[in-house]
């Protein structure tokens, strides 16, 4: 038993010290430049080794970015945010999210920044039903329902909306991590504010949503084009 323990732990260790070093490797120098001869390289094993733990880098690839997923998954729907009223929960779940992202600056934008099939098959999030396969933007997506209950709002406007938010928070991060001037404290009290969000949640539903679907459809035909394509 003792045997069997050890040996378990000794292949989860490996396991560990495979990933942590692909995620190194795609930190320092982008998705595109990992390859299994480069981590064994690494880690000073023979590529065959890495081979016993992982059935191929695209196993790889998909264990680094979701471990990095599920810290953005754990801060937009920790216990904090859903003790929260619909309307605080968007506030904490925005300050949360760009909060995870500013901890893991390098590993958030060498996913994030990446266009490779690997990776988009993580982040993309900007495609008709993101809402129905992202917990992260399912979670979004629940609590502008909330806000807007008793109201006629589709279900295209909420989902469109939860991208919209996203996707402009995203925005926040990225020219936060270019414009290394702004500190936390800066980044956190662009987000703090209750009047800032009635106007940000508000434009969403008037002229913005209008030009947002225009690029939501357009992607959504372009993808559908790139697929008969290939």
């Amino acid at each position: 038993m003792a045997v069997e323990k050890r040996r378990e732990r000794e292949i989860e260790e490996m396991k560990e010290l495979i990933l942590s070093t692909a995620s190194e490797i795609i930190t320092m120098e982008g998705l595109d430049k990992l390859s299994i001869r480069k981590i064994a390289s690494e880690i000073e094993y023979s590529p065959s080794i890495i081979y016993h733990y992982f059935k191929d880098k695209e196993e790889i690839v998909n264990q680094v970015m979701q471990r990095g997923y599920k810290k953005i998954i754990s801060a937009v729907s920790s216990a904090e945010v859903e003790q929260q009223t619909p309307k605080e929960r968007l506030k904490l779940m925005t300050k949360n999210y760009i909060k995870a992202a500013l901890a893991m600056p390098e590993e958030f934008m060498a996913a994030q920044l990446n266009n490779s099939d690997l990776a988009l098959k993580h982040t993309a999030s900007l495609f008709k039903g993101a809402s129905k396969e992202k917990p992260a933007l399912a979670a979004l997506y629940q609590c502008l329902n909330e806000m807007y209950t008793g109201q006629e709002v589709s279900e295209d406007t909420l989902e469109m909306t939860s991208q919209m938010i996203a996707v402009s928070t995203l925005g926040l991060i990225t020219k936060s991590f270019i414009q290394t001037i702004l500190c936390l404290e800066l980044q956190i009290k662009l987000i703090k504010g209750e009047k800032l969000y009635e106007d940000f949640i508000k434009s969403f539903f008037s002229s913005s949503c209008y030009i947002y679907t225009c690029v939501v459809k357009w992607s959504f035909l372009f993808n559908t084009r790139h697929k008969e394509v290939q």
